[in-house]
């Protein structure tokens, strides 16, 4: 990388693991401390203020992003940033339960994913691009084992509100970030072309690859709404699961050196795909384990996990940056947003469709579904090819 692109690799994924720090603080203690709002007693209202941020960034990363393209990626990361922090104060300073879903919904409204990654694309040749895309991946499995060890420590501190406080000051640091330190967007001479989003849905790879991240995200988040309890099963106590994650997740930082020496050699699609097979062992083997009548083995789930790990950020690196190279430059921040609305989509649907499975027959019926799901995700990737810039 040359000094500009390393600059700003590091300064974007400061942004978004700031973000999603804020995000992951909060989710595993909500449920627990809403109950002490006026209306947590309602445990329907209290999935829906959970939710309602992932279903408001769904719908706006796809404008937001749009909006990169014709009026530049700063000016819309921070406008996103800004709101993002107007709804993390609105929830601080909730008093009821519907406070707590509107500061939500506002929160979702910041939906600057797709445009930071477009930034990032326009500022960062092919060749180090996966390399780039991986330290945004990277860090945010890291906030997420970090917030898994913090959380309940800050929540019994500062409660639920202090929390969002504190998610909205870390947003408000992004902007700081965005205005001082992160380079200079390069000047495009952009064109206001008709048809930009058909072209993006009718794009044969491109298409494979935002379907692929709806499965991704699917598998991930239905993953964990049984994991905790498969953990708890094999002896170790809610509060000492990030003993488990955190491990799982530095270790797994190693694979990417082979991500990254497969994309020099133009095997990047190769990759590609032996990442999403690794998810698919992974869904397999906790199948297996969730039909057993035995007792869980913690070496195993952690075995596991720390797979899926290395299969996941393997993805969350590639599969952004093969959209950013297929997609032509004046439609690199609509690509993307599709990209990224399809992504905050699978986790709503991964949430749901993990608490209905398990509700209606356990956790060896849903492994068993996200095992299928996976398995047709890497056959539907199979067909890829890397066309455009992006060496076969």
């Amino acid at each position: 990388m040359t000094a500009l692109e390393r600059r700003s690799s590091v300064s974007l994924a400061l942004i978004f693991a700031l973000r999603m720090l804020g995000l992951f603080l909060v989710l595993p203690v909500f449920a627990i401390e809403a109950r002490h709002y006026p209306g947590g007693d309602d445990p329907a209202l209290v999935g829906l203020a959970m939710g309602i941020y992932g279903l408001t960034q769904a719908c706006l990363q796809l404008p937001l992003g749009m909006a990169s393209d014709r009026f530049g990626r700063k000016r819309i990361i921070v406008l996103g940033l800004l709101v993002f922090a107007v709804g993390s104060f609105w929830a601080a300073g909730a008093d009821s339960l519907m406070g707590l879903l509107w500061g939500r919904a506002f929160q979702g409204a910041g939906a600057v994913s797709a445009a930071v990654t477009a930034l990032l694309a326009d500022q960062t040749r092919d060749v180090v691009r996966t390399k780039a895309m991986a330290l945004i991946g990277g860090g945010i499995a890291l906030m997420f084992a970090l917030a898994l060890v913090l959380a309940p420590l800050l929540a019994s501190q500062i409660g639920l509100g202090g929390l969002f406080g504190l998610t909205g000051a870390l947003a408000l640091c992004g902007v700081a970030i965005v205005v001082w330190w992160v380079p200079p967007e390069p000047v495009q001479h952009q064109e206001a072309a008709r048809g930009r989003l058909v072209d993006v849905w009718q794009h044969p790879a491109l298409l494979r690859l935002n379907l692929g991240v709806f499965a991704l995200h699917t598998v991930q988040m239905a993953m964990w709404v049984a994991v905790p309890a498969l953990l708890v099963q094999a002896g170790l106590a809610k509060g000492l699961h990030w003993q488990v994650y955190l491990p799982a997740v530095l270790v797994s930082f190693l694979f990417l050196g082979g991500l990254f020496a497969l994309e020099r050699r133009g095997h990047l699609r190769a990759a590609l795909l032996g990442a999403i097979a690794l998810v698919l062992l992974v869904q397999v083997g906790l199948g297996w384990m969730a039909a057993s009548v035995q007792m869980p083995s913690l070496w195993v789930l952690g075995g596991l996990l720390l797979v899926f790990f290395c299969g996941f950020n393997a993805l969350e690196a590639s599969q952004p940056s093969l959209v950013s190279r297929m997609a032509p430059a004046q439609m690199r921040g609509a690509a993307l947003g599709v990209y990224n609305t399809l992504q905050s989509l699978g986790l709503f649907a991964g949430g749901v469709l993990g608490g209905v499975l398990l509700k209606g027959g356990g956790a060896a019926l849903l492994f068993t579904v996200t095992t299928v799901l996976t398995l047709l995700w890497l056959l539907w990737t199979w067909p890829l090819r890397l066309v455009g810039r992006v060496p076969e």
